[in-house]
């Protein structure tokens, strides 16, 4: 990486950022309006921890899914006695869930949207898609899989994501191919709340703290109590972008990352480094601006904000998570789903005049978990 990159804001942005949307208030009728992402109410005091009756507990979405437990094995008894067995050699059937393989080159690419806590539901959808055995092992040799951030947090199980992801890197590593991992909006509220508690920071519109916002967001205290040192230091460590076969590898929906530097590496070493200088105020404004969306969904200003970052950073197409397809699309009022209902959603939406992808099917709202492998058809 590129040391000393500037974190100084440019006027490059051509797309008009819509506020950040909140996540915590009543829905909104259609059209969908983006709302400032929630944050604790000012406070004309010293910052106290918000109490159970002003951060109501969230309730994940409850779901069933079959239990990923290791195969039988058969006892093997010949059913045709030896000397009517038939001469002829058997061509295996391959498996076709399983991404073909190729000694030339890299392996095939996928990507998988914000998985939020739901660790079963990620289990099951690699496994579908042959990445991983019934025991929750890499079994995709030289495959190279990306995720896009948003790993806890809402769901019940954030931590086991965590854990998850971290192992399938290194499996994945082992067998030829590679597992890695992008920084989400959600992983900076973690590790801010992790460090920095209920330290008052600026929040624009008042006094906030980390551990307020956190607990605002979806935020589950299993998790928190889950954590250790070596998941804050790998989540610290992650890169913000990235580009893979044409593909401009993203988590949020905006042009925020042009403040941050004019090249992949110049924008992830500002990002490493603002963490790494651990002042909260800094903390706080890199995750407020990681919460932005909706930047390449207007008909006109998207497609010029897609190819504005597109232009600066290199590919053919933006990949992000972040926005919920449902809430993209105006179908629910809130990333949560107040509305009630579960959206449907079949796979990645495809707009901005074909220049992006967005890749988180609403696994929150009980949509879908996707996991996808690229590139796409218009």
């Amino acid at each position: 990486m590129t040391q000393g990159a500037g974190l100084g804001p440019t006027a490059r942005t051509t797309a008009a950022e819509p506020p950040v949307p909140t996540y915590a208030t009543s829905p909104v009728p259609p059209p969908v309006r983006p709302r400032p992402y929630a944050t604790p109410q000012p406070a004309t005091t010293s910052a106290q921890p918000p109490t159970p009756a002003e951060v109501p507990e969230y309730t994940p979405t409850e779901r069933s899914l079959p239990l990923m437990g290791p195969g039988h094995t058969m006892v093997d008894r010949p059913l045709v006695p030896p000397d009517d067995r038939p001469t002829v050699t058997l061509t295996p059937v391959p498996d076709a869930a399983r991404p073909a393989e190729s000694t030339d080159g890299p392996g095939p690419l996928f990507v998988v949207g914000d998985v939020h806590g739901y660790h079963d539901e990620l289990r099951a959808a690699l496994a579908a898609e042959g990445l991983i055995d019934a025991d929750g092992n890499w079994s995709a040799g030289n495959t190279r899989l990306w995720f896009l951030g948003d790993f806890t947090d809402r769901g019940p199980d954030g931590i086991g994501v965590i854990d998850l992801v971290m192992q399938l890197s290194a499996q994945a590593a082992a067998a030829g191919g590679y597992c890695k991992a992008l920084m989400g909006n959600h992983e900076l509220l973690l590790i801010g709340a992790k460090r920095f508690g209920d330290t008052p920071v600026n929040s624009g519109a008042g006094t906030a703290s980390f551990h307020a916002a956190w607990l605002l967001n979806g935020g589950q205290r299993t998790d928190m109590d889950r954590l250790e040192d070596h998941h804050l230091q790998w989540m610290s460590r992650l890169d913000a972008m990235a580009e893979e076969d044409g593909h401009l590898l993203v988590h949020s929906d905006t042009t925020a990352y042009l403040e941050y530097g004019d090249s992949i590496e110049a924008v992830n070493d500002a990002v490493t480094e603002a963490l790494q200088r651990s002042d909260a105020d800094e903390c706080w404004d890199l995750f407020r601006k990681f919460t932005k969306r909706f930047a390449f969904r207007d008909e006109d200003a998207g497609p010029l904000a897609a190819r504005e970052l597109l232009q600066t950073y290199g590919g053919r197409r933006v990949v992000h998570g972040h926005s919920p397809i449902p809430y993209l699309l105006g179908e629910v009022g809130s990333e949560d789903g107040e509305d009630g209902g579960a959206p449907s959603v079949d796979g990645p939406h495809i707009y901005a005049d074909d220049l992006a992808i967005a890749m988180d099917g609403g696994v929150t709202m009980a949509g879908k978990l996707l996991v996808v492998q690229l590139p796409l058809a218009n």
